[in-house]
Formats: C-alpha cells, sequence, structure tokens
C-alpha cells in the first residue's frame, strides 16, 4: 500500500486513503468531482494539490478512483508518470470529448481510441528509431467495445489525433487527417497511451464526440450530459471486467 509521505509535488495523499489499481481521466478536476459523486459509491477525497481532485470509491463492488488530468499532454502525462511510478496504479482509462472528423462519425458517438497519432514532441523523448506508434491496451479495448455493444451504444474503434494545438495553425490539418481515415482530433490520448507502454501498464481512452469538425455540429448542454453518461458507463463497465 502507498504511503502518505509522497515522491511528488503534485500528488499528495490523504492520510489512511490510496489510488485503486485503475483510474478514470476526465481532463476537467470539476468532472472528476462530478463522476465520483454520481457514478462511486463511497467516494473519498484522495488528493487536492493544486485542486487537481481525485477520488477512490467503488463500483459494482470493485474499487476505481478518478482523477482529473488537465489539458493537454504535458500535464496528463505528468499525473499519469505518477501514477504508474509511485501510487501502485496499473490502468487509467481517459473519458473526455472530441471534435469528429470523418464522415461516418455523428455527434454522441463514443470513439475507442485503438490507436493516437500525434504531433506532439513527447514522444521524441523516448529515443527510438523510428517513431512510436502509441497503442491501446487489447483486453480494455476488447471489454469497452463489448460494454458498447450490450448498452445498444453506437461506438467507433479506430484512430484519433492528438494534438498540442487547439487553434492549429495550418487551416487545412483537420481536412488531411480525414484524409487519413483519423475519426476524431483531441488533446490527450497519445501521450496517454505512450506513459502505459513506457511503464508497462495498462490504458484506453475513450471519447464523446461533442462538435464535428467540418458539419459544425454540436450538441447542446442537455446532450452532452446524456452522451457522457453512455461514455462514463462504458468506462466504468470496462474496469469491473478488466483484470490487472
Amino acid at each position: 500500500m502507498p504511503t502518505n509521505i509522497s515522491p511528488s509535488a503534485s500528488i499528495v495523499l490523504k492520510p489512511g486513503t490510496h489510488f485503486a489499481e485503475c483510474v478514470l481521466m476526465p481532463g476537467d478536476p470539476l468532472r472528476a468531482k462530478y463522476i465520483a459523486e454520481h457514478y462511486l459509491e463511497n467516494p473519498v477525497l484522495v488528493n487536492d494539490v493544486r485542486n487537481m481532485l481525485a477520488y477512490t470509491g467503488t463500483y459494482e463492488g470493485k474499487e476505481v478512483s478518478v482523477m482529473g488530468s488537465g489539458m493537454g499532454v504535458p500535464s496528463l502525462g505528468l499525473y499519469v508518470h505518477e501514477l504508474f511510478a509511485f501510487f501502485g496504479v496499473k490502468a487509467v482509462i481517459r473519458v473526455g470529448s472530441a471534435g469528429g472528423l470523418g464522415d461516418d462519425i455523428r455527434l454522441r458517438d463514443v470513439v475507442i481510441a485503438m490507436s493516437a497519432s500525434t504531433n506532439s514532441s513527447f514522444v521524441s523523448a523516448y529515443d527510438v528509431h523510428g517513431i512510436v506508434a502509441p497503442t491501446a491496451d487489447y483486453e480494455m479495448l476488447k471489454n469497452a467495445a463489448a460494454a458498447a455493444e450490450e448498452m445498444g451504444v453506437r461506438a467507433d474503434v479506430g484512430s484519433v489525433y492528438t494534438s498540442d494545438f487547439f487553434y492549429h495553425p495550418d487551416p487545412d490539418i483537420n481536412r488531411k487527417l480525414k484524409d487519413m481515415g483519423i475519426l476524431c482530433v483531441e488533446m490527450e490520448t497519445a501521450g496517454l497511451y505512450l506513459q502505459a507502454m513506457a511503464h508497462h501498464k495498462r490504458a484506453l481512452s475513450i471519447l464523446t464526440i461533442s462538435d464535428h469538425i467540418f458539419t459544425g455540429e454540436a450538441l447542446s448542454a442537455e446532450d452532452r450530459q446524456d452522451s457522457f453518461h453512455e461514455m462514463m458507463e462504458i468506462a466504468l463497465k470496462t474496469a469491473v471486467r478488466t483484470k490487472f
């Protein structure tokens, strides 16, 4: 069991608390609070350093944690590295939103990221000959796809694009990504998969299409909440069903 003496200045466990083996990570720490209060049984606050809130509770009898990651690969990479390296975490599931690219991608679709292309320089730190392909854990991906099918939720499994830019300077970038068969664009998945691969741990990214880059369509606040619920149910079922 991890001690309360933290090797990190970013995560400091509250006395008597710990992280579960699987951590769900939305970008927004307030969304982490919402997930803990609405989906987990008996959630306990385990970290609030820099208001990056983290909680541990149970779902269907299995211990699960949830923690915010912040925006972008550098922020997520910091927290995921520490969860894997210092706090005994074995798997992280990102739960977030994304902008749709493909013609067959619809609003409210759940995208299960099989791999993540990226423009982030994060990958260069691993100093391999060539380009590392950030890839999901297969068992978790399989469990998520099965859960979506059981729930009757439309889920697209394929490649996503992780960008360091929310406002990209190349106005043609999205057309190029669409032409390569990329399903959607977001800002964290590649960093998550690289950290899991480097630490020999597990990771999966499950995303909800909240807007479409080319059609300009976007979900209303009510629709975002309904589709978020579907994504969360898939993520939680994946956490429960995966053996660590």
